[in-house]
Parts: structure tokens; sequence; C-alpha cells
């Protein structure tokens, strides 16, 4: 039997600090152990540019949750946590969605997300979070470095360097979006 490779790639990783917070995603999709793709955007502006959000997972499936999320945007307007249980309802419930493989982190100024298909909608503790291949590395790396005097931005560069140096699935080709 032959076997199947899979799609991996995608850290991302969310810092929050002095009322800044950053998004960052590389850029690496990988198949098996061939790099398919070096610069793919995985994060990006919702909502009018007043949310940022990334994902982790198939392209397809977040493109699709990323359409759903800003649907609900519209319906909850500077809600973004209403917004995102409501999403996380039909993630969970509806048959097609339920089948979508992929994880995202959200954030507006106030509030951080990490939303999944088993319907969590997690906030995390002291404003960091990451999720994808390289995730545990980033916020290991990140959250050793919250309590220096880099700012937020700063930090998730750094802290995706680190990871991009350890994980395979990871590389320095970075998208960043802040909001403050």
């Amino acid at each position: 039997m032959a076997e199947v490779q899979t799609w991996h790639g995608t850290t991302i990783l969310s810092v929050r600090k002095n009322g800044k917070v950053v998004i960052a995603g590389d850029g690496q999709v990988s198949l098996g152990q061939t790099i398919i793709k070096g610069n793919a955007r995985k994060v990006r502006p919702l909502g009018g540019g007043q949310v940022i959000g990334g994902f982790a997972g198939a392209t397809a499936d977040a493109m699709t949750l990323f359409e759903r999320l800003e649907a609900k945007l519209e319906q909850y307007p500077s809600q973004l946590t209403r917004a995102c249980v409501d999403m996380a309802k039909d993630w969970r419930t509806d048959r097609y969605l339920r089948r979508l493989e992929a994880m995202m982190i959200v954030a507006d100024r106030s509030v951080t997300l990490v939303l999944t298909g088993t319907g969590d909608v997690l906030e995390p503790e002291k404003g960091i979070i990451a999720i994808g291949s390289g995730g545990n590395y980033a916020l290991a790396a990140a959250r050793a470095l919250a309590d220096t005097d880099l700012d937020a931005e700063a930090i998730a560069r750094k802290a995706m360097g680190i990871a991009a140096e350890i994980c395979v699935y990871t590389n320095n080709n970075l998208t960043v979006e802040s909001l403050a």
C-alpha cells in the first residue's frame, strides 16, 4: 500500500503587549519532505481592518472559515468574541463545516482568540498563543521573551525565527499584521 503524503506547514503566533497585538505567520507549505511553496500568506486583516487573523491547516478550508468569519463580523460589528462563538457553533454543527481541517487565531484591539473545529473559542493566558507545526516552539520562545524590553512585533519576529531554526515545516518568510 502506498504511503499517503500529507501537507505540512504553518506556524502562526500572536503576541499582545503594551496595547499592541501582532499575528505573525511563516510562508512554508510542505508535502511530505518537499517544500512546495515558501511564500504563502497565512495572516491577513479581516473585518475592514479591525481584526487580524492567521490560519493553520488546509488552505481551502481556512479560506472558507475566513469568509464565514467575515460574514459573522458583518453581522456582529465590533463584537469579535460573539462573532467567533457564533462561527464556532456553526463549525461544529454544520455537516460541511465539520469536515474542515484548520485552526485560526484572530485578534482585535482588545481580545485574542483561537478557534478550532471542535467548537473551542479560547483566549490565551498572558496574551501569547501559537498554532501549527512550529507553534509550540514559537510559543515557548515568545513566552521567554515576553518580560524583555522588546515590543510585541519584535517578540513575534524573534520567536518565529527561533521556531524556523527548529521546525523543518517553518521558514523565515514572515507575514506580520498588527493592531495598536
